[in-house]
């Protein structure tokens, strides 16, 4: 008798175990499924270079926009232009810089090294879009026996920076190298001696900053209607992502006003080369009424004479727009590398001559009016 109650007791307690068991199973394939039903609810967000979160990089991306009410470096009105900083540090006192970040910001087919710097100024160094900042490496200058000189580069942050502190900048800086033909390599001893220890530079080098400098890349602010053309080829793009920042990206006074056509062409070799690109690209996509991208890859495609698609070939591929925008008043912006110049100018003729109009009058008439920008280097 008592054997028979302990058989019966074992066996109620291992039904009892494979109950709960199974009710255990149930419920991990219901939750399972639960869960499956939730995450397929959500969209799943590539996340570009621009957005990727580095060890010491604080540069903000281009969505969301930023929430904060942005004023604090405001002129009043904030278009005015008679309180501009402009040469704040000399070359004889210049500002003792950090840097925060270096990131190199192309791919690996690129032709070059460009890198995205950020740089600590401590809210010492105020300044706007357009101007540039001058820096002066370390080191004595053997040809001149003396130290070397101060190299200018544009900023290519808002006033704000990429942190909306207003304390930082940043440069957008291509390593300058020499290729020795007859050595088969580099050659170190001409390579740019301040391009390298920019690139070369870790979180928390000291630089030395002078600036800022410059009033010929301002924006018009004083009619937010007016129509931006920017040209640029490889690094000339620095002036213009601080422009296009303060127009799409922040909470400024600047950016809800704007009524105007901002519209970027961007010259590079190949698409590796390409900079800022999942940014221009985000911008178009969420105003495209405001903000236009063309980019002319020398190396991937051709013209429609059928050789290399130079900048040039872009703006008389547009020519007819660009005429029309510049005669109701929109402002053109050229920075990069002088050689860019007479190739666009070439263009721009050609498109004038289409139209039966002079071209040094019109030249003329658009400098007049304060409507051409040229920095070049």
């Amino acid at each position: 008798m008592r054997m028979a109650l302990n058989l019966s007791a074992c066996l109620n307690v291992v039904l009892a175990v494979g109950f709960v068991a199974c009710v255990l199973s149930t419920s991990d394939r219901s939750l399972g499924s639960a869960v499956s039903r939730v995450r397929n609810t959500h969209m799943v967000i590539p996340v570009t270079p621009s957005m990727r979160v580095k060890t010491g990089i604080r540069r903000a991306p281009i969505s969301p926009k930023s929430t904060a009410r942005l004023d604090f470096l405001e002129a009043k009105p904030y278009f005015d232009k008679s309180t501009i900083p402009v040469n704040t540090h000399k070359n004889k006192a210049p500002l003792t810089a950090k840097v925060v970040s270096v990131e190199r910001i192309v791919g690996p087919k690129a032709t070059g090294e460009t890198c995205n710097i950020v740089i600590d100024h401590e809210g010492k160094m105020p300044y706007w879009e357009g101007q540039s900042a001058g820096v002066i490496p370390p080191g004595i200058d053997p040809k001149r026996n003396k130290p070397y000189g101060v190299r200018l580069y544009s900023i290519a942050s808002t006033r704000y920076g990429d942190d909306f502190t207003g304390k930082t900048m940043t440069l957008c800086v291509r390593r300058a190298t020499y290729w020795d033909p007859e050595l088969g390599r580099e050659d170190p001893a001409k390579k740019g001696v301040c391009s390298n220890y920019l690139c070369d530079a870790k979180p928390g080098t000291e630089l030395a900053l002078t600036g800022p400098a410059g009033k010929v890349m301002l924006m018009p602010e004083e009619k937010p209607e007016t129509p931006i053309i920017m040209l640029a080829t490889g690094t000339g793009i620095a002036p213009y992502r601080g422009f296009l920042r303060r127009l799409f990206v922040e909470n400024t006074e600047a950016a809800e006003k704007f009524k105007g056509l901002a519209w970027l062409f961007l010259g590079v070799a190949n698409s590796d080369a390409l900079l800022y690109d999942d940014d221009w690209k985000a911008m178009q996509e969420k105003y495209p009424e405001k903000f236009r991208y063309d980019v002319a890859l020398s190396r991937e495609q051709k013209n429609k004479k059928g050789g290399k698609m130079y900048i040039q070939d872009k703006v008389e591929e547009y020519g007819k727009e660009v005429f029309e925008l510049m005669n109701l008043g929109a402002h053109i912006y050229f920075c990069g590398l002088k050689g860019m110049m007479p190739g666009v100018l070439g263009a721009m003729e050609g498109v004038a001559k289409s139209q039966g109009v002079s071209w040094e009058e019109t030249l003329q008439k658009w400098k007049k009016a304060g409507q051409w920008h040229v920095e070049v280097y």
